[in-house]
């Protein structure tokens, strides 16, 4: 967003502050050098102290003067050629016989006060500090983003992002994939552009609006796009631009947003990432005088403040609600609650259209490909992706994207650049077994998602992978297709011991996987006939450190010991049942892991030819659920 509003170092008010101070500073120092610089007299000659006792002895002296640690000392002219003064430096500790050597020459003796300390001298230093001080602070609460320009300015001055007539306009049609969350905010258009249509007939349309969703879902591009559709001013910035070091900066910067989004009605504020200033209060360590909490508390009270008549929005995008104060989600505050979900098959191939639309693709049709296999993406990944093939694309001197090169790019975003490791033959052989074990187990259960391809090239933290691809979205699981899901899991270490006799630490993440799914089928969604349909969840983690741990547990040690045998039951059932399926298989299987190993990589055709019967592909059909079913051609 554009920041033409604001102050920019070197404009002009910053310079003339900045003059003011330096002709201040200088007028200070002249006046306690000017003794020094415009005292033309010409002062006594200095010569050492046993000079000028030898001067009085001889008689030569009229009169002395005696000062704080020096004596200046007159001749006559009757023994000189004229008369001259002399000073001399006096001994730290006093000389006991210059009063008496003084006296017996007839010397004529004055003696000076001490001389006083100028009130200058003791406040010069304390005005230096002030001045550092007051720069310093400045340069801290980010004066050039003040408003002003001036210290107020900078101390209360919001780091918001200021309205700007050059910025790229972005409406709803920019917005792919969040149809529902559209109609959902689609009636504050209506509001911005013709609020007294509402005040008529004493309609309150809401003035606070929380984005929820995950992150990259575009919660603040619905927000430019809000904006863009009613053509008002948008005023964004982030929680965490609020917090300071300095108790009460921050409620003074939500103080100056809000007047200056009034100023500007019918306007929209947008609060990037809430929850890093509207946690549950009374969790920092600074109680009521937290700064967080000073400022979530102005937050409250200018969405309490706002009039009937004042057309300004305020929209929040936050992806953990559930750390949000209570007090902001009430109703008169943010009071409505827009969802952004990940995107399905249909949306996000409207994304990839949207973020395609200034690429050179060979074939439209290949976004269609890869909208089918990155299910789980979101807008934001599926841009990261076009952005990784275009770069492929280039590195290849390409001249328009491919579909291989779309490929590779999900296989990068999704897995990690490929690693170049130098693997033992036995080491390959087993990361076959492996790797085939799952794709069989894939392959042979019925209801199991459809194989997309199986790799024993390593990529990012793994050495190989299994990719199956859902074919629709699923919204539910049913208890046989997650049972599918851990013998799939399961059926790599359960190939390792079938086909070499041992097992490896390659299974490390699948089991891990495996016992968090078994986990949550028997104590979150009650599919074990023994323990029945009861909550037994362990205390869920909680935002705030050590909260989870005080909370009690809902269940006995007991039931805690059934719920850890009905997991173990069903993982050794799951494993069972991959062992049966490998075996039964055994001679396919085995002809896959020798192609896995020559070739690396092996498409679903290519699975297929390694594991249908006689070494004979069978015509494809796609009844639900069966295992004839065919991924996208990817």
């Amino acid at each position: 967003m554009g920041n033409s509003g604001q102050k920019q170092p070197g404009d002009g008010s910053n310079g003339l502050q900045w003059l003011i101070w330096g002709l201040f500073s200088a007028v200070l120092m002249m006046a306690v050098l000017s003794n020094a610089l415009f005292d033309t007299r010409t002062g006594p000659s200095t010569v050492p102290y046993s000079v000028v006792k030898k001067l009085i002895r001889d008689g030569q002296v009229v009169s002395a003067d005696l000062q704080e640690h020096a004596i200046v000392v007159t001749t006559s002219e009757a023994n000189a050629a004229k008369v001259e003064a002399f000073r001399a430096v006096t001994p730290a500790q006093g000389d006991p016989e210059l009063l008496p050597l003084l006296e017996q020459h007839n010397v004529e003796i004055r003696a000076e006060a001490p001389a006083g300390v100028s009130l200058l001298t003791y406040i010069l230093p304390w005005i230096v500090i002030l001045a550092v001080y007051l720069w310093l602070q400045r340069r801290m609460m980010g004066n050039i983003a003040g408003g002003n320009g001036g210290l107020a300015g900078g101390l209360l001055g919001g780091r918001f992002s200021k309205p700007s007539a050059t910025r790229e306009k972005v409406i709803f049609s920019d917005v792919a994939g969040q149809d529902q969350a559209k109609k959902e905010v689609a009636e504050l258009v209506d509001f911005l552009r013709d609020p007294q249509r509402f005040e008529r007939v004493g309609a309150k349309v809401p003035h606070g609006v929380l984005l929820v969703g995950p992150p990259g879902t575009g919660k603040t591009l619905l927000a430019k796009a809000l904006a863009g559709e009613a053509d008002v001013p948008f005023f964004s910035t982030s929680g965490s631009e609020f917090i300071e070091i300095f108790v009460g900066v921050g409620a003074g910067r939500v103080r100056k947003m809000f007047e200056a989004a009034r100023q500007a009605a019918p306007s929209i504020i947008f609060i990037d990432e809430l929850d890093s200033i509207g946690r549950t209060r009374g969790t920092g360590l600074g109680g009521g005088h937290d700064e967080r909490e000073q400022t979530l508390n102005q937050i409250l009270a200018e969405l309490d403040g706002f009039a009937a008549r004042e057309a300004v929005v305020v929209l929040a995008a936050t992806n953990r609600p559930d750390v949000l104060d209570p007090a902001l989600l009430r109703p008169g505050r943010f009071d409505r609650h827009v969802t952004l979900n990940l995107p399905d098959k249909a949306a996000r191939r409207a994304i990839l259209g949207i973020h395609a639309r200034d690429l050179p693709l060979e074939d439209p049709a290949d976004l269609d490909v890869m909208a089918a296999g990155t299910p789980g993406f979101s807008g934001a990944d599926l841009k990261n992706l076009l952005n990784e093939a275009a770069i492929t694309a280039a590195r290849r001197n390409g001249q328009r994207i491919s579909r291989d090169d779309l490929g590779e790019a999900r296989d990068k975003v999704m897995m990690g650049t490929v690693r170049s490791l130098a693997i033992r033959p036995e080491e390959k052989h087993r990361l076959a077994v492996h790797e085939a074990g799952h794709t069989a187990a894939a392959y042979f259960t019925p209801g199991a998602d459809p194989l997309y391809k199986v790799t024993i090239i390593p990529r990012g933290h793994a050495l190989g992978g299994t990719h199956m691809l859902m074919e629709s979205e699923r919204h539910t699981l049913d208890e046989a297709y997650l049972r599918g899901q851990l013998v799939t899991l399961l059926a790599g270490r359960s190939a390792e011991k079938l086909l070499l006799g041992t097992v490896s630490s390659g299974a490390d993440d699948d089991i891990r996987r495996a016992t968090e799914l078994a986990r949550s089928m028997v104590a979150r969604w009650g599919m074990t006939e023994g323990l029945g349909p009861v909550d037994l969840r362990q205390s869920e983690d909680h935002p705030f450190l050590g909260q989870s741990i005080a909370q009690p547990r809902n269940h006995a040690d007991a039931t805690a010991a059934q719920v850890d045998a009905a997991i173990i039951d069903l993982l050794k059932d799951a494993e069972a049942q991959a062992v049966s399926v490998l075996t039964e298989h055994r001679p396919r299987v085995e002809r896959l892991v020798a192609s896995l190993e020559a070739k690396e990589t092996l498409t679903f055709d290519e699975i297929r030819q390694c594991l249908e019967p006689d070494n004979k592909v069978t015509p494809l059909k796609r009844p639900k659920g069966g295992r004839e079913d065919a991924p996208p051609d990817l």
